[in-house]
């Protein structure tokens, strides 16, 4: 039987060879690929129905009456199918109120409803949908609109016309007939989101193929020009100018995804429908300008935070809780190496003052969750203040990448060095340059995760904290099983046996890249956060200062590396095993706690404030959800140890 040690570690392989990691989909059962490209597909088709409805059903009724039978027809088999797609969702908590909402649509169309009630009924349902089954709401990037333009002549003129009028040279004998994109009334109350999920589907029933095979960036320049075929060149300079005197209305197209789910109907109660229509007109064909002068940092913290309220207030707790994460991971968190180095408690201040916030917009009132937003804007002018009057503090920006690097590399080289010493009281060194090709793989790794971090795209706060969460419970649990092992072996007093005769048979090809697996994971969790943190540092400008910082304590961890190394050579076998059994649990129950706190900060975990000490060393955070966790861990290592002792007293009482 292998080991509980080296079946840990080819476990381990297994995991990190699978899809989460490698990408490869042939690893991977095919359920564990379709279920979830299947769940997206079926809600982009319902929330298209939806959208379908809301935007035509005015065609085909009018005063209550039917105005066009073959549209009445298409909106009844369009609803009909809206309700059936509803009902076949996957389980979740939202999914009878989308049920509900769906059969309240059915019922009006069929009552012949005003087309205002329908449209409303069709764009809650629809919203609904998007908050409990995520769908892309928005492009990336802004759009090429010269590119959508050429697009749309390549393949769309032909049937809608070269002007979007539904007139093209191929529209003849098509029933239904093409869209007008060109027709003001409808185009009102069709978003940039629908027209890409039309180009991305089709529609069923129709002429309107799916050009779903065209890169997704083409799929929203097209949308992005075909969203704008309804407006002249007068509306976009109306717009123009609205949107440069109105602050207020900045606001509101905060990003790309606001601009693309927002109609002009949807503005109306804001402002008169053709001031909606030049705000849309002049956006829609420079998305551009969203992004010029977006907040960030801290300012972007307290936008978020204020949005976040009025989403309470509104009654949406989901959205509200998205903001308020938003507000920590991309506002506050990449400005924590810097408040860090310049004031430790101010940072920790903040991180458990939004710790209360979600939980108070998780299930506080609004009266609770005002006063505790209060408190944070005036902690997020203390922020401010501390980092205006050290802007230029070069020696900030050293402290900073010093203690950075201190603190995330002594956890992954106690882990790594443990991992060498082992191999090296085994007599495996034939398994070493497993290790070291873990932890030096995983440096290049972080090297490239700084190239694409900094030139390609952007990691999101949310996938941070959740790379991090899950690298640390991972490896606690692979931590856990390991120390358990040793700590067996050192109490029954059989170390020298197990080393020489059963440690060696059981280390396979399996077990070696196993131990690569965990050398890896545990070193790149580490340079992961790191490099994040470090290119946060290095917008101050003080790129020497950081040099220093870094290799000064490259320095300090080599120097800890090497006494481990000489202490553990030098110590008898079975204190060895002893010592680092117990040194291997306490790092798992650190670990256990720092990737739960990660979870909760990336919104996949719920948080419940407690009053209790924050030591990060421990990976002791304020949190019920945190302690329990590193709870549970510690009494499986005590239950662990215990066993471990009555059985090396069995073993020793049965000796004759």
């Amino acid at each position: 039987m292998r080991s509980t040690f080296s079946w840990t570690l080819a476990l381990l392989a297994g995991l990190l060879s699978g899809p989460a990691l490698a990408q490869t989909p042939a690893a991977a059962p095919a359920a564990t690929i379709a279920a979830p490209q299947a769940q997206a597909t079926d809600a982009r088709q319902l929330w298209q129905l939806l959208d379908y409805v809301a935007v035509d059903y005015g065609g085909a009724v009018e005063n209550g009456q039917i105005a066009s039978e073959g549209e009445y027809a298409e909106m009844l088999d369009f609803s009909a199918n809206a309700l059936q797609q509803a009902q076949a969702l996957p389980a979740h908590a939202d999914k009878a109120r989308v049920v509900a909402l769906a059969g309240q649509l059915r019922a009006a169309v069929q009552a012949k409803a005003a087309a205002d009630d329908v449209a409303q009924l069709a764009h809650q349902a629809a919203q609904l949908l998007v908050a409990a089954y995520p769908m892309p709401v928005a492009p990336a990037k802004a759009p090429d609109i010269t590119k959508g333009s050429q697009l749309f002549q390549q393949i769309c003129a032909s049937c809608h016309g070269a002007s979007g009028g539904g007139d093209g040279p191929a529209a003849q004998g098509l029933d239904p007939q093409p869209i007008a994109f060109s027709d003001a009334q409808r185009a009102n109350a069709r978003s940039l989101m629908a027209l890409y999920q039309v180009t991305s589907q089709g529609v069923e029933g129709t002429s309107m193929v799916s050009f779903g095979a065209l890169p997704e960036d083409d799929r929203w320049a097209l949308a992005y020009f075909v969203g704008g075929l309804s407006y002249n060149d007068e509306l976009r300079a109306t717009g123009k100018a609205l949107w440069q005197s109105d602050a207020g209305l900045r606001a509101r197209f905060g990003d790309l995804a606001a601009l693309s789910t927002t109609t002009a109907q949807s503005l109306t109660p804001a402002m008169p429908i053709e001031q909606a229509r030049a705000v849309l007109a002049y956006l829609r064909a420079n998305p551009e300008v969203i992004s010029e002068g977006k907040a960030t940092g801290v300012a972007l913290s307290r936008q978020r935070l204020a949005q976040s309220l009025l989403a309470l207030k509104a009654g949406d707790r989901n959205q509200a809780m998205k903001l308020a994460l938003s507000a920590y991971l991309d506002g506050f968190e990449p400005l924590e190496p810097t408040i860090a180095a310049r004031n430790k408690a101010l940072m920790t201040q903040v991180e458990s003052a939004m710790v209360q916030y979600r939980a108070t917009v998780a299930s506080g009132s609004l009266p609770e969750a005002e006063a505790a937003a209060q408190q944070l804007q005036t902690m997020f002018g203390q922020v401010e203040a501390e980092l205006n009057a050290g802007a230029s503090d070069a020696t900030a920006t050293f402290v900073g990448a010093l203690t950075i690097l201190l603190r995330e590399g002594l956890e992954a080289l106690l882990i790594v060095i443990g991992m060498v010493a082992l191999l090296r009281k085994a007599g495996r060194q034939d398994a070493l340059r497993y290790v070291h090709a873990g932890w030096s793989s995983a440096l290049v790794a972080g090297g490239l995760t700084w190239a694409v971090a900094t030139y390609l795209v952007e990691i999101s706060g949310a996938s941070r904290e959740v790379t991090e969460g899950l690298g640390s419970v991972v490896a606690a649990l692979v931590l856990l099983s390991v120390g358990l092992w040793m700590h067996s072996k050192s109490s029954a007093g059989r170390w020298q046996s197990y080393l020489s005769e059963k440690l060696s048979a059981s280390m396979g090809q399996g077990s070696m890249w196993g131990l690569f697996a965990l050398a890896f994971i545990s070193v790149y969790r580490e340079v992961f956060e790191t490099v994040l943190f470090f290119s946060a540092l290095a917008s101050d400008g003080h790129h020497g200062a950081l040099l220093g910082g870094g290799l000064a304590a490259v320095a300090i961890l080599a120097v800890i590396a090497f006494v481990l190394l000489r202490s553990s050579a030098r110590m008898p076998v079975g204190r060895f095993f002893s010592a680092t059994s117990i040194l291997v649990a306490v790092l798992a129950v650190v670990l256990v706690g720092k990737g739960v706190s990660s979870l909760q900060e990336a919104g996949w975990v719920s948080a419940t404030p407690l009053s209790a000490p924050r030591i990060e060393l421990l990976g002791m955070f304020p949190t019920v959800e945190t302690l329990l966790a590193q709870a549970l861990v510690l009494a499986l290592v005590v239950l662990g140890f215990a066993y471990n002792r009555a059985a090396a007293r069995k073993a020793a009482s049965a000796k004759p």
